[in-house]
C-alpha cells in the first residue's frame, strides 16, 4: 500500500494516542532505515533507544530465527533455557542475584513498586509503604508507573492516582532527606532523566543517594529502562558512579526490539516475592529471551563497543556543542554515552519534522529538547552526517527570522 493509503487506514482504526510523523518505515538495517518508497533515513532515535546493536542484527535475528522454529511460548509454569540463560548473564554482570521478566518498562517499574512494599513488610514494617520520586521523571504509562512520574501533565485526566508517592526536586539530596518520614520505604531515580529532557545530575548524586538510603534503611530502586543495557558507554549508568542500587529495572534495548523488561534485585529483597506475589503470562518468553541472551553476550563479550559508545558519544557532544555556540537559540547540550540532548529556546518538533525531511530522524522530549539516542554501532562519520543536517536546519531557520 501507498503512505497515503497506510496513515489513512490508521487514522480510522487506531485509538489516538499518537502523533505520528508521515512516514512509513518497512525495512531497518545497522543505523539505517528505509521507508515505503525506499527512501534511506539515518537513525538517531532507534525505536526510542532500543536498537542498541543497530536494526535486524545479524546475531540476534538468528537466534530469533533459531528460536521460533524451536519453541516459542510456554508460560511460567515451566522451565525454559533460553530465559534462565538470560537471567543468568544478568546477574552475572550485575549487582543483582535475582530477575524478574516482564514485558515492558512500565511493567518492571510496577513490579518494583510491589516488591518494595512486599519487602518492607517482611522487614516487619508495615508503616513504610510511600516511595520517593523525582520531579520530571518518567516510568510509565501504567497507574502505578504513572503514579510515580513526576509530570504533572502526563497524569493530568486519570486522576485519582495511586497513593504512596511523593516527589522532590531531582538531583536535590536536601530536599530528598528533608521529605523522608516513619512511611518511607524507598527512593526510585533515573541515573539520566530521559523523558524528562536528557537531564544529567551533578557529581556523585547517585553515591549521596545510596548515603542517605543507607542511613534510613531505605531500599534505592534505579530506574535503566532508558539508560541500562549499554545506553550510557557502561552495561548499567549505576557503573560510571561506583555504587550498587537495591534494584534496577530494565527494558528497551534488552531485546534489541523485541518486548522484554526486567526486574533486578539483590537477594535481601527479592526473597520478599514467593510463589503467587507476582506474575507475567509472556515475561520470559523464550523467543525475547534468545534476543537477550545474544544483547547481552555482544555488549559483554566485546568491551569494544561500550568503549566506542563513549568515544562517540563526547564526539556527538563536542560537534553539537560547536553547532549550539554558532546558534543563538540552540544550547546547552547534555548526556553522557550516546544518550544526549540539546536544548532549544524554539519549537522542538519543528526542527524534528525538518531534519526528517533532509533525511535523519531525531526525537524531541520535554518540548524543547532534541535528543539523540542512535545504536551503539554509529560512527563519527554519521554524527558528522547528523550534525551537517541540523546545522542546514539550524541557518535556513536563522536566515529566515527564526
Amino acid at each position: 500500500m501507498e503512505k497515503e493509503e497506510i496513515m489513512r487506514l490508521a487514522g480510522g482504526c487506531l485509538m489516538d494516542t499518537y502523533r505520528p510523523l508521515p512516514v512509513v518505515f518497512v525495512r531497518g538495517k545497522g543505523t539505517r532505515l528505509m521507508d515505503a518508497s525506499g527512501r534511506e533515513y539515518l537513525d538517531f532515535v532507534s525505536g526510542i533507544g532500543v536498537v542498541n546493536l543497530g536494526h535486524c542484527d545479524p546475531g540476534v535475528t538468528a537466534a530469533v530465527q533459531e528460536q521460533v522454529e524451536k519453541l516459542v511460548h510456554v508460560s511460567n509454569l515451566y522451565y525454559n533455557t533460553p530465559q534462565v540463560e538470560l537471567a543468568r548473564l544478568l546477574t552475572q554482570h550485575s549487582f543483582a542475584d535475582r530477575v524478574f521478566f516482564c514485558n515492558s518498562g512500565a511493567e518492571a517499574n510496577e513490579a518494583a513498586i510491589k516488591l518494595v512494599r512486599k519487602a518492607a513488610r517482611a522487614r516487619g514494617d508495615s508503616r513504610r509503604c510511600e516511595i520517593i520520586t523525582m520531579e520530571d521523571s518518567f516510568h510509565g504509562r501504567t497507574l502505578a508507573a504513572l503514579s510515580a512520574t513526576g509530570q504533572a501533565r502526563i497524569q493530568a485526566g486519570f486522576e485519582p492516582l495511586v497513593p504512596g508517592f511523593k516527589t522532590v526536586p531531582y538531583d536535590d539530596v536536601a530536599a530528598l532527606e528533608k521529605a523522608i518520614d516513619p512511611r518511607t520505604a524507598a527512593v526510585l531515580v533515573e541515573p539520566i532523566q530521559g523523558e524528562g529532557g536528557v537531564r544529567v545530575p551533578s557529581k556523585d548524586y547517585l553515591k549521596k543517594l545510596r548515603a542517605v538510603c543507607d542511613a534510613h534503611g531505605l531500599f534505592l530502586i534505579l530506574d535503566e529502562v532508558q539508560t541500562g543495557i549499554g545506553r550510557t558507554g557502561r552495561l548499567f549508568a549505576y557503573e560510571h558512579d561506583g555504587i550498587e542500587p537495591d534494584m534496577v529495572t530494565v527494558a528497551k534495548a534488552l531485546g534489541n526490539g523485541l518486548p522484554i523488561g526486567a526486574l533486578l534485585a539483590r537477594e535481601e529483597v527479592a526473597r520478599a516475592f514467593e510463589p503467587g506475589s507476582h506474575a507475567s503470562t509472556f515475561g520470559g518468553n523464550p523467543v525475547v529471551c534468545s534476543a537477550g541472551r545474544v544483547v547481552l553476550q555482544t555488549l559483554t563479550g566485546d568491551s569494544r563497543m561500550l568503549e566506542t559508545c563513549r568515544d562517540t558519544g563526547s564526539y556527538l557532544i563536542q560537534q553539537l556543542e560547536q553547532l549550539a555556540g554558532r546558534t543563538p537559540w540552540a544550547g546547552p547540550v547534555r548526556g553522557r554515552g550516546l544518550l544526549v540532548g540539546m536544548e532549544l529556546a524554539v519549537d522542538g518538533q519543528e526542527i524534528v519534522r525538518e531534519c526528517l525531511a533532509e533525511g535523519v530522524v531525531i526525537n524531541c522530549t520535554a518540548g524543547k529538547v532534541l535528543r539523540m539516542i542512535p545504536p551503539l554501532i554509529v560512527t563519527r562519520e554519521e554524527v558528522d552526517q547528523l550534525v551537517a543536517v541540523l546545522d542546514r536546519v539550524f541557518q535556513r531557520r536563522i536566515s529566515q527570522g527564526g
